[in-house]
């Protein structure tokens, strides 16, 4: 299924190469432009014509918004060791994001003040994928910021099964976190409509959540009619390690990863020489016995890579070329690489800490930057859902004092104006 390979420049620039292509496809895109063009234009009767098309569901008019009954409904039709699970997770993601809420500042020296207001966005946009599984997890990593951040309008966009349903589980989800604007709609239409409005969605100011390439492309076109989170891409993990990880949590990580998508990515390192063998029988046991089997080889032969490093240095060389979603540093002492560590969505230390861990229960949000935009991006978090304001307030004797600055600087760049604005207010009288 797989083979080892050296780790060599060959083999990085090979993997850089191909990653993001997919939100760049120029039939994608075409594409997309389309779906938003309709939306814009045509509101809800463009999106009910995408969710046939693409979903295979015939929605009515005003079908399009979830019953706000429905999530306490389904929180009450949950197993309840599901909605113990949701509630712990929810509870841990709560903790980790509080601590992320900035605070407004003001500084005051010689009659300026001078500082920032932290305000919340008006009204966001949350998308949650569905398509191959449904994904409560992904509800509560991207309201809980929101709420905590002070959001004060807060609208659900997730795809309709077959049964022209949405997953219980995010329903129940959606009623944990006090979300009861939900609208049964998926793609690059519901991008649309959460950017443009239409007669039943009313539009929003922020888009967060991943989704897939026509998702990830739609949020890319409508950056500067709402602002969005970041353009993620399909799931990746690289796992450094040393020779004392076992070789089943290896496989079983890398397997996590490969069960989302075939177009996910996972990475072994390792400068062991012993290591990948065994790591390759076990990911051919492992995949065998796997419900999702089919999509897990196909990522894993697409995507995946067992790489062999002269030592560790050198792994840490090819991570932050890569800039993965997820690193696992599975070593003896990863304290040791985590200074190393340069770009990264979100670094976990040790054997026990497995990718899936943060997922859902640990704390820390798992809307992570892909394909390397983790040299730019950072995880979604509460300073998402907040904006900056600038205050500035100067009495006569400080404006007096920097004002002649500001008109030497405004006759460099030749704005007469702005050196007026500022001489009249320097020639008052007193």
């Amino acid at each position: 299924m797989l083979k080892i390979e050296s780790l060599t420049p060959e083999n990085l620039e090979a993997m850089l190469g191909r990653r993001g292509l997919a939100a760049l496809d120029e039939k994608v895109v075409a594409t997309v432009r389309d779906i938003l063009r309709a939306v814009a234009e045509r509101g809800d009767g463009a999106v009910l014509e995408y969710t046939r098309r693409f979903d295979g569901v015939d929605l009515k008019l005003g079908q399009i918004r979830v019953p706000a009954q429905a999530t306490q409904a389904a929180l009450a039709d949950i197993p309840i060791k599901v909605r113990e699970a949701l509630e712990l997770a929810a509870e841990r993601i709560y903790e980790f994001h509080r601590r992320q809420l900035p605070e407004s500042w003001m500084m005051e020296a010689n009659g300026a003040r001078l500082g920032q207001r932290v305000t919340p966005v008006g009204r966001a946009g949350l998308y949650v994928p569905g398509g191959r599984a449904s994904y409560p997890s992904s509800v509560l990593m991207n309201a809980i910021p929101a709420q905590i951040a002070g959001v004060e309008e807060i609208a659900l966009c997730v795809p309709p099964g077959k049964d022209g349903q949405v997953s219980q589980y995010v329903l129940a989800a959606a009623a944990i976190a006090g979300i009861d604007e939900i609208y049964m709609i998926g793609g690059a239409q519901a991008i649309g409509a959460l950017a443009y409005g239409t007669e039943t969605i009313k539009a929003v100011d922020k888009i967060t959540g991943p989704g897939n390439v026509y998702v990830a492309t739609a949020k890319r076109l409508v950056i500067g009619q709402v602002d969005i989170d970041m353009i993620a891409g399909p799931t990746e993990v690289v796992i450094v390690a040393d020779g004392q990880a076992p070789p089943e949590f290896i496989a079983a990580d890398m397997i996590a990863q490969a069960e989302h998508d075939p177009l996910s990515a996972a990475i072994l390192i390792t400068a062991d020489a012993d290591l990948p063998s065994a790591v390759l029988e076990q990911l051919a046991e492992q995949t065998a016995a796997s419900p999702r089997s089919e999509i897990v080889r196909e990522s894993l032969v697409a995507n995946g890579r067992v790489l062999v490093a002269s030592d560790l240095d050198t792994a840490m060389d090819f991570v932050n070329r890569y800039a993965p979603e997820h690193l696992e540093l599975m070593t003896a002492n990863p304290e040791e690489l985590l200074p190393k560590v340069k770009n990264a969505g979100a670094v976990f230390m040790g054997a026990y800490t497995p990718e899936a861990l943060g997922d859902y229960v640990a704390g820390a949000n798992h809307v992570l930057p892909t394909a390397s935009t983790a040299r730019f991006y950072s995880p979604l978090g509460v300073y998402d859902f907040l904006k900056w304001t600038s205050v500035l307030s100067f009495s006569r004797e400080a404006m007096a004092a920097i004002g002649p600055a500001a008109v030497i600087l405004a006759e460099v760049e030749g704005l007469d104006g702005h050196a007026r604005s500022v001489e009249l207010r320097l020639k008052e009288p007193q």
